[in-house]
């Protein structure tokens, strides 16, 4: 970089003067590099396995299942249940235990208000976790 002292022509010189410029640019540089991490937001995701396992999973005795048949036959591992009686028979089974984790299984010929209610009983007897079991190869 070069300036001249003095013009031999004895006029003004016209160069604009960019180190102010170049000052500002880089001071906005830092600021944007140092503002950039800050500005990333992160959600926590809980994603199934995209290649599940070929064999079938391992029967698990602990799991909880509600099976909702076709005109809201309802069914907990496989034990009848009256529409009547499910919240206080899902209140029996989740009280003592610790894992509050239940499976839906619906038909598919159920309306989505129906599935939605039991979830809702179900809720309100003490599930904190309701999930679907993966659809079998056959089906």
């Amino acid at each position: 970089m070069a300036f001249s002292v003095g013009n031999e022509s004895g006029g003004l010189s016209h160069e604009p003067n960019v180190i102010p410029m170049i000052d500002i640019l880089l001071v906005l540089l830092i600021i944007f590099m140092i503002i950039q991490p800050m500005m990333r937001k992160a959600i926590d995701l809980q994603l199934p396995d995209p290649t599940p396992q070929a064999g079938p999973p391992p029967a698990n005795v602990d799991q909880i299942v509600l099976e909702i048949g076709p005109n809201m036959a309802l069914s907990i591992n496989k034990e009848p249940v009256t529409k009547d009686r499910l919240a206080s028979r899902m209140k029996e089974i989740y009280d003592p235990r610790p894992s509050k984790v239940l499976f839906v299984k619906a038909d598919g010929t159920n309306k989505y208000q129906d599935v939605i209610w039991a979830m809702d009983v179900a809720r309100g007897a003490g599930v904190k976790v309701i999930g679907v079991p993966p659809k079998e190869a056959g089906t």
